[in-house]
């Protein structure tokens, strides 16, 4: 079973190694203060895929509207499920919102999760990072991008760095004072100091353009 992030414990060692590998890493958690990334313990895959598809390319809260659109277009219950998206007519979806391809996004989600494509969450937890991603990018409309936050925020691993992230480039070009930001390949070699505990660093970088801005 793979190590999960958020014990208090694990948090210390992490920025204890975090200070020792990286100066400027150094000077940025003492700045912040105490690692408080938070991980939601979901139990159902197809809902946490279904609201990161609603979500995508829009507005937090215009996107939390359409989720509870959705939701409420199956009263029977609290939620939705692979079986109301799969028997659900188009004008119905479109009623709450969803554009066309998040609905087809949606379907093709639900007929992967209602066929066995896709493992259960809880058999996620016997996976390895890059197991889980190259599965799950397998549905219409779910990126690497996606899953990766999937890894820090559902999953809990230690050891995610999202190297496409406009966060935590944004973040790494302030905390090393430079003027433009870091390819992803540029991220990722200097990342591998982080290891294992790339997750906190990714937390670090994206409180960092709050925490530069708030100085400026």
């Amino acid at each position: 079973m793979n190590t999960r992030i958020n014990s208090p414990a694990t948090l210390r060692k992490a920025g204890k190694h975090l200070t020792t590998a990286d100066p400027a890493m150094a000077a940025l958690i003492a700045r912040i203060g105490p690692c408080r990334l938070q991980v939601q313990q979901d139990s159902d895959l197809f809902l946490s895929l279904a609201r990161s598809i609603i979500f995508q390319q829009l507005h937090a809260k215009a996107a939390e509207t359409i989720y509870q659109r959705t939701c409420a277009l199956f009263p029977r219950s609290e939620q939705f499920t692979a079986k109301d998206i799969k028997r659900a007519p188009e004008d119905k979806l479109r009623s709450a919102g969803l554009s066309r391809n998040k609905q087809l996004a949606l379907r093709d989600l639900a007929a992967k999760v209602l066929d066995g494509t896709l493992p259960v969450m809880e058999d996620l937890h016997d996976l390895d990072n890059e197991d889980i991603i190259t599965t799950l990018t397998t549905v219409r409309g779910i990126g690497r991008w996606t899953v990766e936050m999937l890894l820090i925020f559902r999953l809990g691993r230690p050891d995610v760095l999202p190297v496409d992230d406009f966060g935590v480039r944004k973040g790494f070009m302030l905390m090393q004072g430079h003027s433009d930001m870091p390819t992803p390949k540029a991220l990722k070699l200097h990342g591998e100091i982080w290891a294992p505990y790339r997750t906190v660093a990714s937390w670090y970088l994206w409180r960092a353009t709050d925490t530069f801005t708030a100085a400026d």
